[in-house]
């Protein structure tokens, strides 16, 4: 569904991204992890037509997009939640939903806002209230709920655990997973190493702006390289 090759993104002088490649199956989910400052947002960016590269191809669909603006990347089928949400927080949860839509031209986003209550039902009940007042959790719920509002075939999500408690991050890795399931491609940015890695099919590890490993997620989480730096020493394993 989607093929980064050769990518290349600078700040100025200073090349975020170093010629990277990755590869996104159809009904995959797909993670990108990494240190801090390692280039991942960068990255989603990149794909997302936030930010323009400077080389490489990106391919969603089998259309080469890159340089395309954002707008116009949503409307082939892809959607990002970004890092720290960015919801419209004067805006109300209803408006933000419905900004999430606002390029789509059928009968059905009444339906699609029911299924976005059906599956967080307190954004029903706060639908009224102004975006920023939500708790962090709930924000990062209406994120999510926003970009599924495009219908997105592919959905990027750049650090959906940051600075949630440990029960709203298990709710929304459940609902990654259940996203998933329901057909949408997922390609995957977050710190919790180990909670991407029990959800994700294949993974790529970013350093200072390159790919230095890649394979299924439990050889990434097996891998000596990995255990030491993200999950916390030699026997720590991705499925306990």
């Amino acid at each position: 569904m989607l093929s980064v090759t050769s990518l290349v993104t600078s700040y100025g002088s200073i090349k975020a991204l170093k010629g990277i490649d990755l590869e996104v199956p159809e009904g995959s989910i797909v993670s990108l992890i990494g240190a801090n400052g390692a280039g991942k947002t960068t990255a989603m960016k990149s794909i997302a037509g936030i930010i323009k590269p400077q080389e490489g191809k990106i391919t969603f669909q089998g259309k080469a997009i890159q340089g395309w603006p954002s707008h116009k990347i949503v409307g082939l089928g892809m959607s990002l939640v970004p890092e720290g949400r960015q919801i419209l927080a004067r805006m109300t949860v209803l408006e933000n939903l419905e900004m999430g839509a606002y390029q789509r031209k059928d009968k059905e986003i009444a339906q699609d806002l029911e299924k976005v209550f059906s599956r967080f039902p307190i954004l029903s009940e706060r639908k009224h209230q102004a975006g920023g007042t939500l708790s962090g959790g709930q924000q990062q719920m209406l994120a999510i709920s926003r970009a599924l509002m495009a219908r997105p075939k592919l959905l990027l999500l750049d650090e959906p655990s940051m600075g949630l408690a440990p029960l709203v991050v298990a709710e929304i890795f459940r609902v990654i997973q259940e996203i998933n399931q329901e057909g949408t491609t997922v390609l995957l940015v977050e710190q919790n190493v180990r909670q991407a890695l029990k959800i994700a099919h294949y993974a790529y590890v970013l350093e200072t702006g390159k790919i230095v490993l890649h394979g299924s997620a439990q050889e990434i989480a097996q891998n000596p390289r990995v255990k030491e730096a993200y999950l916390g020493g030699s026997k720590a394993i991705v499925n306990d």
